[in-house]
């Protein structure tokens, strides 16, 4: 199956959608070149066939001291029974004044809407035409990305401790 889902991509989109395949680990996955992301989720979730309806999740990856981060959509396909891992690299300086940022697949799943608000909390990373980016777990002036592995965590939250 993860051979038809790359000669879709590369028949429909562009070789230049896919970066490299993974066969190792659990389950195949596909690395996409995130400016082929959203085009890629319509293709897999609207392709007879394939028909990937349902986002299970999205996790968000630091790979810290670099300024690397990994976002891994893990989808499957109800009536043919069927999973499959996309994962986007995304190379960034750690500035909190300048998040790495993604497009959104909010339009083709609609549970990446919650997924992504938490990734975007979490692990400050910005989802470019999300229908309501803002923080889902902490409050709205909430200083850092508490998943971040080089997050400094504060004594003090408007003068409640925190530790």
């Amino acid at each position: 199956m993860l051979e038809n889902i790359q000669k879709l991509i590369i028949d429909k989109l562009s070789e230049e959608a896919l970066v490299s395949v993974e066969e190792t680990g659990l389950q195949p996955a596909l690395i996409v070149n995130k400016n082929y992301l959203e085009a890629i989720a319509f293709l897999l979730r609207d392709t007879e066939g394939f028909y990937f309806d349902f986002l299970s999740n999205i996790t968000a990856v630091d790979y810290y001291p670099e300024n690397r981060f990994t976002l891994v959509y893990h989808i499957a396909s109800i009536p043919y029974q069927t999973q499959i891992v996309l994962k986007v690299h995304l190379e960034h300086e750690r500035d909190a004044d300048q998040l790495p940022e993604l497009p959104s697949v909010a339009a083709v799943w609609r549970t990446a809407d919650w997924h992504e608000r938490e990734a975007f909390d979490l692990m400050g990373i910005f989802f470019t035409g999300h229908p309501d980016m803002r923080r889902i777990l902490l409050p709205d002036d909430w200083d850092g990305f508490p998943l971040r592995k080089d997050y400094q965590e504060s004594e003090m939250y408007h003068g409640i401790a925190i530790k």
